[in-house]
């Protein structure tokens, strides 16, 4: 029988981490939905606030410490902030918890986990640990997605759009149409995908964890139905995503189609799944490292890329019973 990982010891502090400055008034909020929750609960929990330069270096320091106290880490913030979290959890097999701020937080309503800060703190205070699917490019562990190519300059513009407009869901898909409609960067891809290689030509290869996002753009995992679980992508694949060159109109008429969460049906994109997956681009002279973004960040890693699934899940504080989770629950 597959089971969770041993519930945590509610008597032991929660190990927060929180992408804020201490002192700042996003702190002091944050501060006190958390307090406020733990308060009526009855139990206790160590607020660490860190500024996104030094937030790798806290999470790894709260995760060692909660996985030594049988507790888990907490992660506040957004996608990047859950991902760096992710990062220590993972490695240590440490619970983790999930307190959403962002834009769209897709991790967190995939599996459940409400929007709402206040609701999500108080919530996760009475949930056990579960093991969810995570992916890797490389060394790096990714939750929703990672890519390359046009993928990475969306995000870039559209972090550089939030900073001038504000941080709005209308904001991130007015700068995705724009980057999208001067995309004229091509990639020269070599990908290798069990005993079969091919050579690509792509404007972006986007490679999805999260049954959501997908399902939003229209190119959800082809599972047959009854073993795909409802509130997460199992079956131990990936979905990659590949969108072909094309003109300025077909770049038009993808967008409505992505829009209306018909991307799937689009000639120049292609989707497969995969469990492993090696990418070697092709880059300038001199060049070893290439642009990528995963879980909404963006950094650079030496090619090759290698993108796969890892056998060893993320223990995500999370409700045990969903519809169709028993498939959720892969084997530590």
């Amino acid at each position: 029988m597959i089971e969770n990982r041993q519930d945590i010891d509610p008597t032991v502090p929660l190990q927060f981490v929180i992408n804020a400055a201490a002192g700042s008034s996003d702190a002091d909020a944050k501060r006190k939905v958390i307090e406020a929750a733990l308060s009526a609960a009855r139990r206790h929990g160590n607020l660490l606030f860190s500024d996104p330069v030094n937030l790798a270096r806290v999470a790894q320091q709260a995760a060692t410490l909660a996985n030594a106290n049988g507790t888990a880490v907490v992660a506040v913030g957004g996608d990047g902030t859950l991902n760096t979290v992710a990062q220590a959890a993972h490695a240590l097999g440490c619970p983790m918890g999930v307190v959403p701020q962002g834009t769209f937080n897709y991790f967190a309503r995939t599996h459940g986990i409400p929007s709402d800060p206040t609701e999500a703190t108080r919530l996760l205070l009475q949930w056990s640990p579960w093991p969810v699917q995570v992916a890797a490019i490389n060394d790096r562990v990714f939750l929703v997605n990672a890519s390359l190519g046009l993928y990475p300059e969306l995000l870039e513009d559209r972090e550089a759009y939030k900073a001038r407009f504000g941080r709005s869901r209308w904001v991130a898909f007015w700068a995705a149409g724009i980057t999208l409609l001067r995309a004229q960067r091509r990639l020269r891809l070599r990908i290798e995908q069990g005993g079969s290689v091919r050579d690509v030509k792509a404007l972006t290869l986007f490679v999805g964890n999260n049954r959501l996002q997908l399902e939003q753009l229209g190119v959800q995992p082809e599972i047959p139905a009854p073993t795909r679980p409802e509130h997460a992508l199992q079956a131990g694949c990936v979905t990659a995503v590949m969108l072909r060159p094309i003109g300025t109109l077909s770049m038009l008429r993808l967008m409505m189609q992505g829009a209306v969460g018909t991307l799937g049906g689009a000639q120049s994109v292609e989707r497969f799944e995969f469990d492993h997956l090696v990418v070697r681009p092709t880059l300038a002279p001199g060049r070893r490292g290439v642009k990528v973004a995963f879980d909404g960040e963006v950094t650079r890693l030496r090619a090759p890329l290698d993108f796969r699934v890892l056998s060893k899940p993320l223990y995500l504080l999370k409700p045990s019973l969903l519809s169709g989770d028993i498939t959720q629950r892969a084997r530590p």
